[in-house]
């Protein structure tokens, strides 16, 4: 990453949960996706992951780079990079792309440039996913929504004989 910088037009900034860690990337980003690999969606305990994809020159952290802790998969050659204090996933980088930094776009409260279009891994996609599926809220608890369960169609006398 590159020594910090000040914030520009063409820049947006992130930071991990306790903000400890924040950083800035230039934008656009040069793309997005949703992860659904198991090394992903173990390392962020989520169904999966979505990242953009940036240039490293692009990005810097600008506060907190002590508090980065990193993890290098010697069977993928990944390494991803942590919040030491809050645990934050904050960089994925893969041995096959040495320019490329992946962030986690929840990082970021402020638009990309690139909207997740593509899927990576899917077909380790989990059958427990939310799909789409039409949610409605649940009766005394406010800001909760459920998925009804389907209703069983009544049966006719005459498909019981």
């Amino acid at each position: 990453m590159k020594k910090p910088t000040s914030h520009t037009p063409n820049t947006i900034t992130g930071a991990c949960l306790c903000g400890t860690v924040q950083l800035e990337v230039g934008v656009p980003v040069f793309w997005a996706w949703h992860d659904h690999t198991r090394a992903s969606r173990i390392a962020h305990g989520a169904a999966y992951a979505t990242y953009v994809g940036c240039w490293r020159k692009n990005v810097r952290v600008t506060t907190g780079a002590a508090h980065i802790t990193r993890f290098e998969d010697a069977t993928t050659r990944a390494v991803r990079d942590f919040c030491r204090r809050c645990g934050t996933p904050l960089f994925y980088e893969r041995a096959g792309s040495p320019h490329m930094v992946n962030i986690p776009r929840a990082l970021f409260d402020l638009r990309t440039g690139r909207e997740p279009r593509y899927h990576i891994g899917i077909e380790e996609q989990r059958d427990w996913i939310y799909t789409g599926a039409n949610l409605v809220p649940l009766k005394g608890y406010p800001g909760v929504v459920w998925e009804r369960p389907g209703r069983k169609k009544p049966h006719h006398w005459a498909d019981m004989v």
